[in-house]
């Protein structure tokens, strides 16, 4: 019997369009991820905020290397996000300024050290903390495509600069051996209570994001990816702003327009509830899943719902040729989101997840 919680595959969005087949990550070059901050950095204050590239290497070991080549204590150094290892990636991360260290400028511009270093400096007035970022840039080279790959390729990105692309969780959320959700769901059920608090968070937060995808696959399988129903929680995407749907065609003008986006539930307390059908549909998801919704409020009680667009639209996207049979993949995403989301549809094969 399989296990009802393993992580769920969402279907394809363009499926009727032949993917350019391939292979990434050949290369640590060939996968290139640059942090977009939310904010500038004021230039003046008591955080200095170090721009730094790094390659081969976890975002806490640059962190802690970091604060021993400039005399910091490893907690006072910030960042806004964990960049996947395998690939070259650009973020900023800051350190306190001491009263007394006059030069601590200049020894940051010139740190260092294994697969790493510092590209730039700027002060500002606060710490750097988690989701301080608007996103991330990627540069990806997919090679070994199929013959006819670029024309492929371009017809694909065609759709989703158009339509968007499913906002999916990608499998690194789930874990290497993919039964963090699982864990989630036994933790709620009390047959389970890890003493790791950082555990038991991922676990739940895991299970939160399999549900979602679960919502999300149910969604295009049923022909609902661009489109309103009653009572769903829609999104605007200039401002963020939520609403419930209360007029499902009007509504979905605007989801087809660009405007809005159905929002499907990170199920925790205080969520913000969908009505009518999308209540009921999302309720039929947890209910297939073994999920009792009321069990949030007990056994994962310190997780917060919150809702996620079901639909992304990928900024900057552009494919080119590189060499005989490589593509050039370039595309911004909005923080939390996955490379893996218009990898797999621009592939049709093996993309991998483990960038976000």
């Amino acid at each position: 019997m399989s296990d009802p919680l393993a992580p769920c595959e969402v279907p394809l969005f363009t499926p009727q369009l032949p993917g350019t087949g391939g292979s990434v990550r050949i290369s640590e070059e060939d996968f290139r991820v640059e942090e977009l901050p939310l904010y500038a950095a004021s230039g003046s204050g008591r955080h200095l905020y170090v721009t730094v590239e790094k390659w081969g290497r976890t975002t806490p070991d640059v962190a802690r290397e970091l604060a021993h080549a400039l005399g910091a204590r490893e907690r006072d150094v910030g960042y806004a996000g964990l960049k996947d290892k395998r690939a070259v990636t650009l973020q900023r991360f800051s350190l306190p300024v001491p009263p007394r260290a006059p030069d601590l400028v200049q020894r940051a511009a010139a740190a260092s050290g294994p697969g790493w270093r510092v590209l730039a400096t700027a002060l500002h007035g606060n710490k750097l903390r988690p989701g301080h970022l608007r996103g991330n840039r990627f540069r990806i080279v997919i090679r070994g495509v199929s013959p006819g790959g670029l024309e492929r390729a371009e017809r694909i990105c065609a759709e989703l600069r158009g339509r968007g692309a499913a906002n999916l969780f990608g499998p690194q959320r789930f874990g290497q051996r993919g039964d963090n959700a699982a864990l989630g769901a036994a933790i709620l059920r009390r047959d389970a209570a890890p003493r790791d608090r950082f555990l038991r968070r991922l676990a739940l937060s895991a299970l939160q994001a399999e549900l979602f995808n679960r919502c999300l696959a149910a969604r295009l399988r049923d022909g609902l990816f661009e489109r309103a129903i009653p009572g769903d929680v829609l999104r605007k995407r200039q401002s963020g702003g939520m609403f419930v749907s209360e007029d499902a065609a009007a509504d979905t003008d605007r989801v087809r327009s660009g405007e809005v986006d159905p929002a499907g539930p990170l199920p925790g307390h205080s969520l913000f509830a969908a009505r009518g059908e999308a209540f009921e549909r999302e309720q039929a998801v947890l209910a297939d899943a073994g999920i009792d919704p009321r069990s949030f409020a007990v056994g994962g009680g310190e997780m917060e719902g919150a809702r996620r667009p079901y639909r992304l639209a990928p900024e900057e996207l552009r494919v080119a040729p590189e060499g005989s049979d490589a593509l050039v993949l370039t595309f911004a995403l909005p923080k939390g989101s996955y490379a893996l989301c218009v990898l797999r549809e621009v592939m049709k094969s093996d993309a991998p997840g483990e960038v976000e």
